[in-house]
């Protein structure tokens, strides 16, 4: 009887998958000595792309998987999409107080989204005060207002959701000219440094020093250089 199988509970913070401990160096050399041969078979140039059949155990693991057919993938207990599109109010049984994308735009008017959040932000007043009253009067007949206004508060919700991709794009746009302006700062502030350190090496150049104050700087004087030989002779004449 084979050993079960130990549950695995998801969480927020899941411990390391267990085939962590496949990728040691070994088996990581042996799995690049194998992409390299294979790439070799085939004449493809970038061995990274190859993908290998038949591993062994405890080389499987060290190969990506394949993206999911069905397009749907389950990481720390939550279910993603690549196609990640909107459920529709329909699927979760949801009355649809606003057109559904197919009929919007089709008599030529703009579908206005601001303008049906405001009515919708009405109704959410007025069916909140009408519920106020039946409470006063007839608290057990609320359960029919009490849907209405989840359906709008889910309706207004689901639209507001709408404007996500565009969030998204202006936020990447946003992102992407920060970082353009940042850059193009720094370019000019070093462009800058460059013109300044090119004008003051241009100055210096410019510079002329007398000939004669060179040598006088760089050649000792003649009286300075015989100095030495004259305190000599002097003496010699002392002693005769």
């Amino acid at each position: 009887m084979e050993e079960e199988q130990p549950q695995q509970v998801s969480s927020t913070w899941p411990p390391p998958p267990p085939f962590w401990r496949d990728f040691t160096p070994e088996n990581l050399a042996r799995i690049d000595e194998l992409r390299k041969q294979e790439a070799e078979r085939q004449g493809i140039e970038d061995a990274s792309k190859v993908r290998l059949e038949g591993l062994p155990r405890e080389l499987r693991n060290l190969q990506p998987p394949l993206e999911p057919a069905d397009g749907v993938w389950r990481v720390f207990g939550d279910t993603y999409r690549l196609n990640d599109e909107l459920p529709r109010l329909e699927e979760s049984n949801i009355r649809r107080l606003f057109p559904n994308p197919e009929e919007r735009d089709r008599d030529g008017k703009h579908f206005d989204r601001a303008l049906i959040l405001k009515r919708l932000a009405k109704s959410l007043l007025l069916n909140f005060l009408e519920l106020v009253g039946l409470l006063a009067i007839n608290p057990e007949a609320a359960e029919e207002k009490t849907n209405d206004i989840r359906d709008l508060f889910i309706n207004f919700h689901h639209l507001i959701n709408e404007y996500r991709p565009h969030q998204a794009r202006e936020s990447l746009i946003s992102m992407m000219q920060a970082q353009l302006d940042r850059t193009r700062g720094e370019t000019n502030a070093i462009r800058d440094a460059k013109d300044k350190a090119e004008r003051i090496m241009e100055g210096l150049g410019s510079l002329k020093v007398e000939d004669d104050l060179i040598s006088t700087l760089t050649t000792p004087s003649k009286k300075e250089f015989w100095a030495p030989e004259d305190e000599t002779w002097a003496s010699v004449v002392e002693d005769i």
